[in-house]
């Protein structure tokens, strides 16, 4: 009997094909592209897959793959080559009968490297405004062409660009070629332009300014130092009827102007005049830049992600307005009404206002001691030509919620004006709803604050600093990757961190790092380089991509950074000693060699401080940075040191390094065995006796099992002392809810969770938070802000809600949710909770509800994985792929 005569024993196709790749208009590969599939949950465990390719049109030899992961496959073909087009599908072997072949999949190999044969070219610069005031330029070419059957437009810059073929704009990404450090990777762009071209004289150009590149870097705005000269790079490939090709590539052809963006920081902001004449156009220079191999990002590109209208408008004066658009995020506006001609429009962003109604960024103003401050100023300027243009300011990008108008002689209407939201165009792979609406409230506002965060690095805040900090990526990657496809994201960034990685190991506090610290260890910030809990991201985030995603080549392409950071710290460990220890004992006691305690660390940073009798905050590293400075972090370092040396251990035996594992396996364990010496004091206390201490001990198994109870007993008691507060930092704080959970003290957890004075997350709603602060009372009883008012890293809460709320999460030993437990611990009042996670096995969904005192759960478990349903009384139930539904009673309260 053929398979055709018999359609009901077909196995269900393949879906969702993907490649580990970004683009634009369509996906764009290196060489040789890992393939992935999933596997649908009705399908039976398969025995195989096949595979086929179309590429350029020719059909390749179809390949049959035996049983395994579906995840990652190499390519299983010759390497591809520049420009080849490829259509590929996947099929599933089960038993006899093969599945139907899954929808063509498409994509593009980009123009390799070594096949650029375009050059670097430069605009003439005559007079230097400095940093922060520089116009655009751009580049332009003319050329002929007819019978055009197709035409690809690979580009990339140093410094941000836009590409326009006939004064239309090319592709969707903003911000192009993105944040990276410069010096040793720029990644390229293609779109297909074919249809922007026209039979006869055709005009290409490239608008090109500062960016990321050289412009202002961090809160002090200081210049980026990845070089002084702009540059564009650009090859137009042309597929004629005839069957021949063409290249317009740039070289000493092109011309050089002024643009009508006479201004354009990515951080202050642009300044469009449409009266402004280009003037005469000159020859660029050639070759004035060697730039770096051209490669082709993993990532997903930067787009407008999303439109909104104005909320509120409110007329402070006869020629100023403030908007509201009622939620903090990164972009900016685009106005559709410019006036008459001459008029000029002046737009200052911002994320808070003051009780008058003003807009007030005083908040984000940057001070160094003894120096003035820096005034925190978002703002882009245009002056119309009266001939209804459109002013969209794609050199820039803000944080803002609101925004201030100021327009002379012209009246203005608030229709005219739309938030664009501007970030990294991740694909959601979560959601969460419970019967609380503050929870939910609480889930949005955190996943708000990453959006703005996430424009194509992971930054702290998308205003004031805008620098990605390895810290605070290191502290939400875990949620990021519940809440986002993040892998390509990461390993984009990730290849930054390695490019800025110090000769001796140490892994800059940011990167990129414009400011280039490597090749100035003269500077202070050099000495402040190279702090646990921010370091160790080089560990961490690639194992975390690892689990989440079972992608192994994430640890092998950062594992000789891994390794050289933790060398590094080792090393700084066994030559260094933390002064108070050297007034204890001029000799180290033998388990000191496994202190990491003598260089600087950042610490627990930002633990909630006391304030003083009139309301002031004591902040130890405001009042006493000296001292805050030389305290004892060696807690902190130590932990870190086991954790990272502990992954590193395990990263070798995924990648077959079994010397390396035995090695860094015994070394942890004696770093441990240190930790235990110098930092417990017995009956599960620790030296330190804080919350964050307590926190981080358990999380990361440094407390014996006989004193687990004991310490998460103290760690309760304080929680108490405090008011039932959270006492945590930084570094801690996103562990606190499910390390309560984990040790039998769920209760104060919710108690937590649901707490409405500050220090707490609920009381960032109360006062009407659209993302999650930087300071607990980022704006306080007065109304006045401080600190950054998007800064995401506390929001990494929101991971309790789906671990342990919903209760989905990955088993300690599965890869890429192979094996997963759904066990709901419910709390707080709440009677419901749903949501899902689609994982590169499939999607899961989970859904509980409490009648009486019973609990329901209903789920669904996608092929290829296997789920254990733990329900509140304890007793579990193993779920295979499907449908699940199951009735559990209430853990006796």
């Amino acid at each position: 009997m053929t398979l055709a005569s018999n359609p009901a024993s077909v196995p269900a196709a393949p879906y969702d094909l993907r490649i580990d790749s970004g683009g634009d208009d369509f996906t764009v590969s290196e060489a040789t592209p890992r393939l992935s599939f999933t596997v649908p949950a009705e399908a039976e465990t398969s025995n195989g897959f096949e595979l086929e390719a179309i590429v350029d049109g020719e059909g390749w030899a179809r390949v049959p793959l035996d049983a395994g992961s579906p995840l990652f496959v190499e390519w299983p073909w010759v390497p591809l080559t520049s420009g080849q087009r490829v259509r590929w599908r996947a099929r599933l072997q089960a038993g006899d009968a093969p599945s139907e072949w899954s929808d063509w999949s498409t994509f593009e190999c980009g123009l390799l490297d070594a096949d650029w044969s375009a050059e670097w070219i430069s605009p003439v610069e005559h007079d230097d405004p400095g940093y922060g005031a520089r116009g655009a330029h751009t580049l332009s070419r003319a050329f002929e062409a007819v019978d055009v059957v197709a035409a690809r437009l690979y580009s990339t810059a140093l410094g941000v660009y836009e590409a326009r073929v006939n004064g239309q704009r090319v592709g969707t990404a903003e911000l192009a070629p993105g944040s990276t450090s410069y010096d040793r990777t720029v990644y390229a762009q293609a779109a297909d332009v074919t249809s922007l071209l026209q039979g006869g004289r055709n005009a290409l150009e490239i608008e090109l300014s500062d960016g990321w590149y050289r412009g202002q870097v961090g809160a002090f705005r200081l210049p980026a130092g990845w070089g002084t000269t702009l540059a564009a790079r650009a090859e137009l490939h042309l597929e004629l009827a005839d069957g021949s090709r063409r290249v317009i590539r740039t070289d000493g052809e092109w011309t050089s102007a002024q643009s009508m963006i006479v201004r354009a920081d990515l951080m202050d902001g642009q300044t469009t005049d449409f009266r402004a004449e280009s003037g005469s156009a000159q020859p660029v220079i050639v070759g004035a830049v060697d730039g770096p191999p051209i490669s082709w990002s993993p990532a997903p590109p930067v787009r407008v992600v999303e439109t909104r209208d104005v909320v509120d408008a409110n007329g402070i004066a006869d020629d100023t307005w403030v908007l509201d658009f009622g939620q903090n995020a990164s972009g900016w506006i685009r106005l559709t009404d410019l006036g008459p001609a001459g008029t000029r429009t002046v737009i200052d962003y911002g994320e808070h206002i003051d009780p008058d109604g003003d807009l007030d960024t005083s908040h984000l103003d940057s001070t160094k001691p003894g120096e003035p401050s820096v005034v925190f100023v978002q703002r882009d300027e245009v002056v119309s030509a009266g001939g209804g243009e459109v002013f969209e300011p794609r050199h820039t990008v803000h944080g803002f919620q609101y925004a201030r108008i100021t327009r002379e002689g012209s009246p203005f209407e608030a229709s005219t004006a739309q938030m664009r939201i501007v970030q990294t165009d991740l694909r959601r792979t979560a959601s969460f709803e419970s019967s609380d609406p503050s929870l939910n409230r609480l889930h949005e506002i955190a996943d708000w604050s990453f959006r703005g965060n996430a424009v194509d690095v992971p930054t702290d805040c998308p205003t004031r600093e805008r620098l990605a900090w390895t810290g605070d990526y290191q502290v939400f990657a875990p949620t990021a990757a519940r809440l986002y496809d993040v892998l390509g994201f990461t390993r984009k960034w990730l290849q930054s961190v390695r490019d800025d990685q110090l000769d001796d190991g140490r892994v800059a506090n940011f990167s990129p790092d414009g400011r280039r610290i490597k090749h100035k260890l003269d500077d202070q910030f050099a000495m402040m380089t190279g702090s646990s809990g921010w370091g160790d991201a080089i560990t961490f985030v690639p194992w975390e991509m690892y689990t989440a995603y079972g992608d192994s080549l994430v640890l092998e392409e950062n594992w000789d950074a891994m390794v050289r950071w933790v060398e590094w710290a080792l090393g700084a460990a066994r030559t260094t000693r933390h002064h108070s220890r050297v007034e204890r004992s001029a000799e180290p006691q033998s388990h000191e060699e496994y202190l990491w305690d003598g260089t600087f660390h950042w610490g627990e940073w930002t633990e909630p401080v006391p304030k003083a009798e009139d309301g002031s905050r004591l902040d130890p590293i405001k009042t006493n940075p000296m001292a805050w400075f030389m305290a004892d972090k060696g807690e902190v370092g130590t932990a870190y040191l086991y954790r990272s040396t502990r992954i590193l251990a395990d990263a070798a035996t995924v990648l077959g390094r079994d010397e390396d594992a035995e090695r860094y396996a015994v070394l942890a364990d004696r770093i441990l065995e240190a930790w235990r010496t110098e930092f417990l004091a017995g009956d599960g206390r620790t030296v330190q006796d804080t919350q964050a201490a307590y926190v981080r001990a358990l999380t990361f198994g440094l407390i014996p099992e006989s004193q687990r109870a004991a310490a998460a007993e103290r760690l309760v008691d304080l929680i108490r002392a405090a008011g039932t507060h959270l006492g945590t930092g930084f570094l801690a704080t996103g562990d606190l809810l499910p390390v309560l959970a984990d040790t039998g003290h769920a209760g104060i957890a919710y108690e937590l969770l649901f707490q409405r004075s500050a220090p707490s997350w609920l009381h960032m709603i109360d006062k009407g938070a659209t993302t999650i602060w930087e300071d607990w009372e980022g704006i306080d009883d007065d109304g006045d802000a401080h600190e950054s008012l998007n800064h995401y890293s506390k929001g990494a809460v929101i991971r309790f809600l789906h671990t342990h709320t919903l209760g989905l999460r990955q088993d300690p030993d599965s890869i890429a949710w192979q094996s997963f437990t759904i066990a709901p611990v419910p709390g707080g009042g709440l009677t419901w909770a749903t949501g899902h996670l689609d994982t590169p096995r499939g999607r899961i969904r989970v859904e509980w509800r409490i009648e009486g005192d019973e609990l329901q759960i209903d789920a669904e478990i996608p092929a290829g994985a296997s789920a254990t349903v733990v329900f509140p009384d304890g007793s579990t139930r193993t779920a295979p792929p499907g449908a699940f539904t199951g009735l559990g009673r209430l853990a006796v309260r």
